[in-house]
């Protein structure tokens, strides 16, 4: 039988465009519009946190399949860029967020396709299972850049 979780956020208005989030898990912090849109720079805005929320989780589904595929991961890093649309009425829709990680694993004795055809596979186990990737209209466009360490002699 499906099983539900509740997440909550509270958000409170500090005056002109800025606010204040607290987090059921425990972090708040002050939030804005983006500065284009009568904002404040320096901030957290909702779109550099759907951009995060999207990365973030693909990134800890990616370590959860780095596990399972037995991957030997040396790092992650990922830049992600999300693409915003203003059509003429002013509304507005993300149409793709882009993620551009960068992973480096250690080979140790296998061929180097055998290991990358892995962190592959585990690349698509974390989008398939990103729940945050999953709950987005936009597109989730992965472009990884893989490297793999050859084993110390």
């Amino acid at each position: 039988m499906p099983k539900t979780e509740i997440y909550e956020t509270t958000v409170t208005w500090t005056g002109g465009h800025d606010g204040h989030v607290r987090m059921g898990n425990g972090p708040e912090m002050d939030f804005s519009a983006p500065p284009q849109s009568q904002g404040r720079a320096d901030v957290l805005t909702p779109e550099d946190a759907f951009v995060g929320a999207v990365n973030t989780c693909v990134m800890l589904m990616f370590i959860w399949a780095a596990e399972r595929f037995r991957l030997d991961l040396v790092s992650y890093e990922c830049r992600a860029e999300g693409t915003k649309l203003i059509e003429l009425d002013r509304t507005e829709i993300f149409t793709q967020v882009m993620l551009k990680p960068r992973i480096v694993v250690r080979g140790g004795n296998e061929p180097t396709e055998t290991v990358e055809k892995r962190v592959r596979r585990g690349l698509e186990s974390a989008q398939k299972f990103s729940l945050v990737a999953n709950s987005v209209k936009s597109h989730v466009i992965i472009e990884p850049d893989i490297f793999i360490e050859a084993e110390k002699r």
